[in-house]
């Protein structure tokens, strides 16, 4: 019997986790570092007061997960939208990009060397380790906690797993 492959539709609890760990939890809204209005975790809000939150303020912890499982969903279905379909990767390599995409949007996806070498067919493995590290710069200086971010990503991209994210459908 061959073994079953899982697919994964949504991102893993450790793609989350580092979301959450460098996005800090935010319970009201409050502007972040570059002075845009966020709320729970990275939540940038969309209307005055954050008017499109369907939840009160301030956020529990829950409510803020909720928040950032439902945010998290664009930068995933635009992520399957600019990778090919010939690229493989598990649930881990596709939530370190995940969050590298939730952290700086996906036209610096769209547009980076990362993106055109996985779609190339290079190893995965070798281009996260190559590209993620570059995107560290805030204002056009390093930040540290920039770097410590792109060093977690790389790391969660490199731990393996026996669970598909890309492509969705494998037949």
């Amino acid at each position: 019997m061959a073994p079953t492959l899982l697919i994964a539709t949504a991102p893993n609890d450790a793609t989350i986790s580092l979301i959450k760990q460098f996005e800090g939890f935010v319970p009201s809204p409050k502007p972040d570092p570059i002075g845009l209005p966020t709320v729970g975790f990275g939540h940038k809000c969309q209307k005055t007061n954050c008017a499109e939150v369907p939840f009160s303020f301030p956020l529990s912890q829950d409510t803020a997960t909720q928040l950032l499982t439902n945010d998290v969903q664009t930068f995933v279905s635009c992520l399957h939208g600019l990778i090919s379909n010939s690229v493989t990767l598990n649930d881990n390599q596709f939530g370190a990009l995940t969050s590298f995409a939730f952290n700086l949007g996906c036209n610096t996806v769209k547009t980076s060397t990362l993106l055109k070498r996985l779609n190339n067919g290079e190893d995965p493995n070798t281009v996260a380790a190559a590209e993620i590290p570059r995107f560290n710069k805030a204002g056009g200086k390093v930040s540290s906690g920039l770097a410590r971010r792109r060093a977690a990503e790389v790391q969660l991209f490199q731990t393996p797993s026996g669970t598909v994210a890309q492509p969705l459908c494998t037949s």
